[in-house]
């Protein structure tokens, strides 16, 4: 499919003066998100309750016959919105200014005209199963490449520019020769530069960078736990989760302590008496007083000559130290 170029010369009705070409970054972008579900839909929708044909068969077509059709929308878009609104001048209708709004109209008047018997039933249009069916073929394209985001980019960008009717999400600068151009498109906010965060090829609008920076995947960041780390912002919510030793964590043996998972051995040593009380607590359920118990959590203690106690760090090693402990200093006693 032949992608289509965005026009780079004359601003409409300005004559010889030539436009600056760049545009937002991020609005493209997220116009190029529109895309791909948008053609699912339309292909969903065309091919449900038939036999012989599945959404895959068709999206090749149906690709081709969207992006002519939006194109052609969007090329007549202002001025038949001028139009409108002159014709409209005494009614409180508001014309249409958002780019992504207009966009999705123009898909979802064509996906209209593509619709079979069942496609048309306001059940379906509304009904869970065909949302799964829709994300799920646009999972399956985006898996095979079937339009790389790339090119989707590049019609997206064309859209844009003939949609945007306020010229909020592109350079409206003009002028008279490509020398003075060229001067501006220097120094142009919105001038298309590469993320500087290693690994990141997203080319961003010196406007958006900022925007995108906060958000970009690639960006080298501090522990949000604070931890001696820094890591990719991608790989945050895992390292905080599994490996960070920030991470706060309850006592495994059930005290009302929290704690960073670093202090473990820190606060099992600094709460062993309470931790062994609560563990003897288990083991003798019957025939020893709480005193009882207290007295012999001490003694055993202090018969732990090699600290197996305290490096207990839960419940189940404390418990099989203190049954070795009291097995030996019973044997002692008995001998």
């Amino acid at each position: 499919m032949d992608l289509p170029v965005a026009d780079p010369g004359t601003e409409r009705g300005e004559g010889p003066l030539l436009q600056c070409p760049y545009c937002d970054s991020e609005a493209m972008h997220k116009l190029a998100q529109l895309l791909l579900p948008g053609l699912a839909a339309v292909c969903v929708d065309g091919t449900t309750g038939d036999l012989f044909r599945k959404p895959s068969v068709v999206a090749v077509d149906l690709r081709k016959e969207m992006v002519d059709y939006v194109m052609q929308r969007s090329d007549t878009f202002i001025a038949d919105a001028l139009i409108e609104s002159e014709a409209n001048q005494e009614t409180e209708n508001e014309m249409l200014e958002d780019p992504f709004e207009i966009v999705s109209i123009f898909m979802d008047d064509f996906s209209s005209t593509k619709r079979n018997i069942i496609g048309h039933v306001s059940g379906w249009l509304l009904s869970d199963n065909r949302e799964d069916k829709i994300d799920d073929f646009v999972q399956e394209m985006e898996m095979t490449r079937f339009w790389p985001l790339d090119r989707r980019e590049a019609i997206a960008e064309v859209l844009l520019k003939n949609v945007d009717i306020k010229t909020k999400f592109q350079c409206p600068e003009k002028y008279e020769n490509e020398e003075r151009l060229a001067d501006h498109k220097e120094q142009c906010s919105f001038r298309p530069v590469t993320c500087p965060n290693d690994g990141c090829r997203a080319k961003v609008s010196v406007r958006c960078m900022d925007a995108h920076d906060a958000a970009c995947p690639f960006k080298v960041l501090q522990c949000e736990q604070n931890c001696d780390k820094h890591l990719l912002r991608r790989d945050m919510d895992r390292h905080c989760v599994t490996v960070c030793p920030m991470r706060p964590m309850k006592c495994p043996f059930g005290c009302d302590s929290s704690f960073a998972e670093r202090d473990l051995e820190k606060h099992c040593l600094e709460f062993l008496q309470a931790h062994l009380l609560t563990v003897l607590k288990v083991i003798h359920k019957k025939g020893r007083s709480e005193e009882e118990l207290k007295d012999l959590a001490q003694k055993l203690e202090k018969y732990d000559e090699h600290g197996k106690l305290a490096k207990a760090l839960d419940a189940r090693p404390l418990t099989n130290a203190v049954k070795d402990l009291e097995a030996k200093m019973k044997g002692e006693s008995s001998s």
